[in-house]
């Protein structure tokens, strides 16, 4: 009989001619009580920070897109974020379930697609990296070239990438299935006969193909990349270009770095376990014993945390997105605030408003209109005192809307009193008589 190597529980009813193994640890029953809580918990952190980052990144790069900011490099790193956010959403919550529970009690349909899911999105993110180092290569040697692109192009691309992803990982959705184990069910990727020297083959292609073959087709574009910005112009137009391809370059191959690290691990372990099924499949004694829980463990942890570790260098490194980041934050914690008035100045001059009269100037209009009325009754009649008497309430009561100066008060005191001179009259008309004007 078979041992599984995740948690050496024997598979019931299956022959030395299958080849039948699972991650270590990666879908089976935690044996110590602390394992069972800790590590559920840690997914759930990265879980919840990395889909936060993910988001705030997508929403980053969508607003630029639709500002007109639309580049080959943006959109790749939108599909990477993309690519981390599927594995954070649809994969981490079912791998902390499994780990918490005794048997396998999500279902067939989980069983036959979660390991085929995973490896499709870390193999799209893989292929994504290879592109992106392409395309900064190209933007780093004529950074000034204008490049239109257009969105069906950066579909298209996308639709190969993920074609290819998930075409080469359909072994890992083919040979899954359900049996049932002495704990209960178990799930399990199960080899038949005919097909074992295809999977001895395809375990050895794959990673070479998936993990090694992209990354250092990336590195090695992203060092040339690199030389290229080391190149230093006298313009200081092309200077300040090639300090940005600088930290372009430097924040695509921080993702790339980080990726190759952080998923080496996890590399290791698959090729150590389905190395020993095979050996064992053979009938031969393996010369390698299983790995520890503890480092099969670590090393999905490891490749987990690599979808949020992504979102953080690009917030990090990239000063657009940290523009564009604070612009959301401001967005979502402040209150709209209506807009300053702007001071009066050579930069921002004053609008044109209609002219609006000063109080006194009023005041001094309402005293010339009382008194053109009195010139005209005047002529008519020689002047009453109770004339004047209602012509001082009227003009009285024009003033009381606007400001009496201290000149129009003496004036009307001084008429009022008679004490002014024939020489200081300022309105001598009213006193002549009739046969003095003809």
């Amino acid at each position: 009989m078979d041992k599984l190597s995740a948690n050496n529980a024997t598979v019931v009813n299956s022959s030395l001619d299958n080849w039948s193994f699972n991650d270590h640890g990666s879908y089976q029953h935690l044996d110590p009580g602390e394992l069972r809580v800790l590590v559920p918990a840690i997914l759930g952190v990265i879980c919840v920070l990395g889909v936060a980052c993910n988001l705030t990144a997508m929403v980053i790069l969508f607003s630029n897109a639709h500002r007109g900011k639309l580049s080959v490099i943006n959109s790749l790193i939108f599909n990477l974020m993309f690519a981390d956010g599927l594995v954070l959403m649809f994969t981490v919550p079912f791998r902390a379930a499994s780990f918490s529970t005794a048997s396998w009690n999500l279902g067939w349909v989980i069983c036959k697609t979660a390991d085929w899911f995973l490896q499709s999105c870390m193999a799209a993110k893989s292929f994504t990296v290879a592109v992106m180092a392409k395309a900064c290569y190209r933007y780093v040697s004529n950074p000034t070239k204008q490049v239109s692109i257009h969105l069906g192009s950066i579909l298209v691309v996308f639709f190969f990438i993920w074609l290819s992803a998930c075409s080469v990982t359909v072994p890992q959705w083919l040979f899954a299935r359900l049996q049932r184990g002495i704990r209960g069910l178990v799930c399990v990727m199960i080899v038949p006969a005919e097909a074992k020297d295809f999977m001895s083959v395809y375990v050895k292609a794959y990673p070479l193909g998936v993990y090694c073959a992209p990354l250092s087709f990336a590195l090695m574009y992203f060092w040339k990349a690199y030389g290229q910005c080391q190149r230093r112009s006298s313009k200081t137009q092309n200077l300040r270009t090639q300090i940005r391809s600088r930290k372009l370059t430097l924040m695509l191959f921080s993702l790339t770095v980080a990726m190759a690290i952080l998923w080496l691990p996890q590399w290791v372990v698959w090729v150590w376990e389905r190395h020993i099924a095979e050996k064992e499949s053979e009938g031969a004694q393996p010369l390698v014993s299983p790995l520890p829980l503890f480092l099969s463990l670590s090393a999905q942890l490891l490749t987990f945390s690599l979808s949020l570790v992504n979102p953080l260098i690009v917030l990090s490194l990239s000063e657009e997105f940290r523009e564009g980041y604070r612009g959301l934050w401001r967005r979502l914690t402040l209150r709209k605030q209506p807009p300053s008035k702007p001071k009066p100045g050579p930069h921002n001059p004053t609008a044109h408003r209609s002219p609006c009269p000063r109080p006194e100037t009023s005041g001094q209009l309402q005293v010339e209109r009382s008194l053109r009325s009195s010139q005209d009754t005047s002529r008519e009649a020689e002047p009453q005192p109770e004339q004047g008497g209602g012509g001082r309430d009227v003009d009285t009561a024009s003033l009381k809307d606007g400001i009496v100066l201290p000149d129009v008060e003496q004036f009307w005191h001084e008429r009022e009193s008679g004490l002014h001179m024939e020489e200081n009259d300022p309105v001598p008309w009213e006193h002549q008589s009739k046969e003095e004007k003809k």
